[in-house]
């Protein structure tokens, strides 16, 4: 027989990005719940809105699963003692078991004889494992908490009750002062306390009272009604689904309406209304046909449409407020030119251990200027690079990134090409901000992901070099996400740059610049490899890449980001390779006997007169011939190579002794190997590789 659990968690209105993934956690906890505690269900349904998390659990079993399980004791020679009688040790483990020595028998295991006994563990009932959900709840974890009264109790929001169900049975427990029972509450305005019948009556019983307590169903309704409004009026809306997310949090029973703005603010930039509308009020914008943004926004009520006329003048006299703000500082910055912007910078502190920001720009100019030449960009970009270098965070002083900082960046491209900058030049100081997240959108010109290179590498060279290393989840200037940034431009351009080329330009610009930069630029260098690296490794996990290819590929971080991605991907596409395993164990006996090589000169010269068997010859042959290919070689067409010498290298081994006495031998013989691992280390350390 099977049964049906519910629990209601009723609180005070929550943030609406903590809804989701809150009510996300309960059905894992709750899911693990019932896996530790042996009680079987078909499904967990989830319900949430601003004021409510719950989990309706389908299909619970009545009963746990019975255990019959033999339970180990102490070994025979202590369970018994001299005469032959049953031990302390044995009377005390019979005793823990719940059984007497006469249920005691022996079993032998690995050559050692040890008392066991048979034991039934009975499954608890439903009602007396529910008890436990207690646990459940208060284990939830946030990202804010806060205590309230005189507990010291933390939670999200305070509990204000609590519905615990089985089938129409209470489960009784109680969170400081708030037992469960079988009372729900609707909706703040709308509803009423409501009594819930049964545990499958949860959604109707809440729908009555005008809550719709299953987020898909609500963001549905919030959508359809979005759209058949903009049918209605020949509108296109976008529906973004990071605010739709956001806003079907943020209420119970949706009532879809439109508002209207007055034309005039239309001459004010379509990225200034769209955020003043999307970010900070959290509205739908709306274009017309051809896509011109036209005046007038959709929002959502936490309500039925009673008084909607009030609702809707509400949110008219409050967005236009921001717009009347919006305006007043688009025509206000415009009365200054670009360099009195930057002037100003000389005054604005980038961080106090580093420097203004005026003085960052001019060694992400710096920068920039290296990386320009050396990726091979033209004349002209390498002219627009330099330029926007000069002035790309002039904005950071405007009146309207002060009022909507959200904006750094856009209003730079915005004021740049008004004040008549080259399009590539405001272009990029727009692009020098992406990505704005971990997926977010990357630059589309040369010289913006020039720019947003230069300006990430000297973040992190400059805070690295004052010390200020993140750890743990401790991250306050974002690092993780500047490096992150750093090495998904470097890979999407193709370019080919990793460590190497960074610490040669850091060298170089350290030179050129060295007033520019407070403390040692250099003295965590390591730590500030490692940190990136560990960016790398991270980015190749999120794209399922196997842990020990990640593993190998980048354990040599000589190679360029590119080329580490390259890596792990051919790899990856051998592993169902028939030969792939052979192939990895004859290059990894390669590898690991090379690192038990001398340091070689770079003109040391392998004796042909030393070799004592064909195999030698064939393996020092078939090595030079790749060696004058190799570096023409694609990656790919490198593994084929090394593919292609897994039977001179088997035979090599079959055939010759490496460690031998004679020292001239032995080290003729690591030198050749050593040449042959050296050509495996684009792909990193191939022996990290797990083929067993």
């Amino acid at each position: 027989m099977t049964q049906t659990f519910l629990l209601e968690i009723g609180l005070e209105e929550m943030p609406a990005h903590v809804v989701t993934p809150s009510v996300e956690q309960l059905v894992e906890k709750m899911s693990n719940f019932l896996k530790e505690e042996r009680l079987d269900f078909s499904e967990i349904k989830s319900y949430s809105t601003p004021r409510r998390l719950a989990v309706e659990v389908v299909g619970l079993a009545d009963k746990q699963a019975d255990i019959q399980e033999e339970a180990k004791g102490p070994a025979k020679k202590i369970a018994l003692d001299a005469e032959g009688n049953w031990s302390k040790a044995a009377q005390g483990f019979a005793r823990g078991q719940g059984v007497t020595t006469d249920d005691i028998f022996f079993k032998e295991l690995k050559g050692v004889e040890y008392v066991y006994v048979n034991k039934f563990i009975a499954g608890k009932s439903a009602q007396e494992v529910l008890q436990g959900v207690k646990e459940v709840v208060m284990d939830l974890k946030f990202p804010t908490m806060m205590r309230w009264g005189s507990n010291d109790f933390e939670y999200i929001r305070p509990i204000q009750w609590l519905v615990a169900l089985l089938d129409n049975e209470v489960i009784d427990f109680e969170i400081l002062t708030v037992k469960t029972g079988k009372t729900t509450r609707g909706h703040r305005f709308l509803g009423e306390t409501t009594e819930i019948a049964d545990a499958t009556a949860y959604p109707a019983a809440l729908e009555a009272q005008s809550v719709i307590a299953d987020a898909a169903v609500r963001k549905e309704m919030i959508r359809e009604q979005i759209n058949a409004l903009a049918k209605e009026r020949n509108w296109k809306v976008d529906i973004d689904e990071d605010l739709l997310e956001e806003v079907n949090n943020l209420v119970e029973y949706p009532t879809v309406f439109a508002g209207s703005f007055a034309d005039e603010y239309l001459q004010v930039p379509d990225e200034v209304l769209i955020t003043s509308m999307k970010d900070h009020q959290r509205f739908f914008y709306v274009m017309n046909q051809d896509n011109e943004l036209l005046p007038f926004f959709i929002s959502v009520r936490n309500g039925n449409a009673d008084h909607l006329e009030n609702v809707i003048a509400g949110n008219e006299k409050v967005l236009t407020a921001r717009l009347e703000d919006a305006e007043f500082f688009f025509k206000e910055d415009q009365t200054h030119t670009i360099a009195d912007y930057v002037e100003r910078l000389k005054n604005v502190t980038f961080h106090e251990k580093i420097g203004t920001i005026y003085e960052k720009m001019a060694r992400v100019k710096l920068i920039a200027a290296y990386l320009a030449e050396k990726l091979g960009l033209t004349e002209q970009e390498q002219a627009d690079v330099a330029r926007a270098a000069e002035i790309y965070k002039f904005d950071l002083v405007t009146g309207m990134v002060g009022e909507f900082s959200e904006l750094q960046g856009v209003m730079g491209e915005i004021y740049a090409t008004l004040q008549g900058e080259r399009p590539a030049v405001a272009q990029a100081i727009r692009e020098e901000y992406m990505p704005t997240s971990a997926q977010g959108e990357l630059p589309a010109s040369q010289v913006g992901a020039v720019l947003s290179i230069a300006d990430k590498l000297d973040t992190l060279q400059t805070f690295f070099a004052a010390g200020m290393i993140p750890s743990g989840s401790n991250d306050p200037y974002a690092l993780r996400r500047q490096a992150q940034g750093l090495i998904r431009i470097i890979i999407d351009r193709g370019w080919d740059n990793g460590l190497v080329t960074l610490h040669e330009m850091a060298q170089t610009v350290a030179k050129e610049g060295g007033d520019l930069y407070r403390g040692d630029l250099f003295a965590n260098q390591a730590v500030e490899d490692e940190f990136i690296m560990e960016r790398v490794r991270k980015m190749l996990l999120q794209r399922g890449v196997r842990h020990d290819i990640v593993a190998a590929v980048v354990a040599n971080p000589d190679n360029s980001f590119v080329k580490i991605m390259q890596a792990a991907q051919i790899l990856e596409n051998h592993l169902a390779d028939e030969d792939f395993k052979e192939t990895i164990e004859a290059l990894t006996r390669v590898i690991r006997l090379a690192k038990k090589a001398p340091e070689f000169a770079v003109d040391a010269q392998v004796d042909q007169a030393l070799f004592e068997n064909e195999s030698e010859k064939a393996l020092y042959l078939a090595l030079e011939h790749l060696t004058t290919e190799y570096q023409s070689l694609d990656l790919d067409g490198k593994y084929e190579a090394l593919h292609a010498l897994r039977e001179v290298i088997n035979a090599y081994f079959d055939e010759t002794m490496i460690m031998v006495d004679d020292e001239k031998v032995k080290n003729n013989r690591l030198l050749v190997l050593s040449r042959l691992a050296a050509l495996t280390s684009v792909f990193g350390d191939l022996t990290e590789l797990n083929v067993k």
